[in-house]
């Protein structure tokens, strides 16, 4: 069986479309934002690679798929499946599919990190966010959750920073300067934060972040 030439560039297509998955997923999800708290939070203990990057990764993909579930199932009711069953086309696919993707990184997005790329864009000042290119919102989105991930991640390192500081003080009114304030300050900020159930607290704090 041999592909016509417009197979062979669909085929070309669909190949390269697969490719840049790993890109949608951190730029048009809360993939990054996730990723990043949860990166804080490792620093902030001062644990280094524990969890590892795999465990990381792993758990701010899943709570991604959490967070973004009503947007894929929308997308999959008015766009994959009808498109699956013939009853669009797939450029149509697409417009349904895009919708609810932009409605969420609407939600997500600073008016002024719009402005900016709007700008930066050189467009027509758009009277309504439909009049927004994708290719503008998308900038835009990464960039306020770049920002918002790291006001989280500030939040998180404060009480970290105090038990540093609290170590460190102690240590050096007890005359033990050779020894390492993070040795003593590790296993109080590990306690700390198991007492506090901190990893229900950050994940329900990110999840709700989003609702916001």
């Amino acid at each position: 069986m041999t592909l016509d030439g417009g197979n062979a560039i669909q085929l070309l297509l669909l190949v390269g479309s697969l490719s840049l998955i790993p890109a949608l997923l951190f730029c048009v999800t809360g993939f990054t934002r996730i990723l990043i708290v949860l990166g804080f939070v490792r620093a902030g203990l001062g644990t280094q690679t524990t969890p590892p990057n795999q465990v990381l990764v792993g758990m701010a993909l899943f709570l991604t798929l959490f967070v973004m579930g009503p947007t894929f199932d929308t997308v999959r009711k008015e766009a994959i499946q009808p498109a699956i069953a013939g009853e669009i086309t797939t450029a149509e696919a697409y417009t349904r599919g895009e919708a609810p993707m932009r409605e969420f990184m609407f939600k997500q997005t600073r008016t002024s990190d719009l402005r900016l790329f709007v700008k930066l864009a050189k467009i027509d000042a758009p009277e309504t966010r439909a009049d927004i290119p994708t290719r503008v919102l998308i900038p835009a989105f990464i960039i306020s959750e770049l920002k918002t991930a790291f006001q989280i991640g500030f939040l998180i390192f404060l009480p970290f920073l105090i038990i540093d500081l609290v170590v460190s003080a102690t240590l050096m009114s007890l005359g033990m300067i050779m020894l390492p304030p993070v040795f003593v300050s590790l296993p109080f900020k590990i306690l700390l934060f198991v007492l506090v159930d901190g990893w229900a607290l950050i994940t329900r704090s990110l999840v709700q972040s989003f609702g916001a």
